[in-house]
């Protein structure tokens, strides 16, 4: 710790290395969410959305290209990925106040378990959420 400020750093990129990362702040918030469309993405029961602010994330290798497509609520989505493994890395703009880093992409391992769970009226069957955890039917209200 110097001058009473504490140093954070984690990286992160895509599957095959052509994409990478560094957070220099800790995440404002963790989503799980059990969406068609994440679970789709993640090819797994939900995704992993590491909210950061975006002046906090720095892109330190390789040209991701970029997939837009429509919301449930109506936005559009950016969405960022590796040109050459087409790992998804994070959603939003460089414009955008904060960013959706996809959670498997980081280096090491992001504790889930104060997480909130959203689209959970969407959850597979089978799926256990945590009884103290946050959770929204929907999307809930951003920002």
């Amino acid at each position: 710790m110097a001058n009473g400020v504490q140093h954070f750093s984690r990286t992160g990129g895509c599957q095959c290395g052509g994409v990478r990362y560094e957070l220099r702040a800790p995440p404002l918030k963790i989503y799980i969410c059990h969406c068609t469309e994440c679970r789709k993405q993640s090819a797994s029961a939900f995704g992993i959305s590491v909210i950061v602010e975006t002046k906090s994330f720095a892109l330190t290798r390789g040209s991701p290209q970029r997939w837009s497509r429509s919301t449930d609520s109506g936005r559009t989505l950016n969405c960022s990925f590796c040109p050459d493994c087409g790992s998804r890395v994070w959603h939003g703009d460089a414009a955008d106040a904060t960013i959706s880093i996809k959670g498997g992409s980081l280096d090491e391992p992001i504790d889930v378990s104060a997480a909130a769970h959203i689209w959970t009226a969407r959850k597979l069957p089978g799926v256990i959420i945590p009884e103290h955890a946050e959770q929204h039917a929907g999307e809930p209200a951003m920002g």
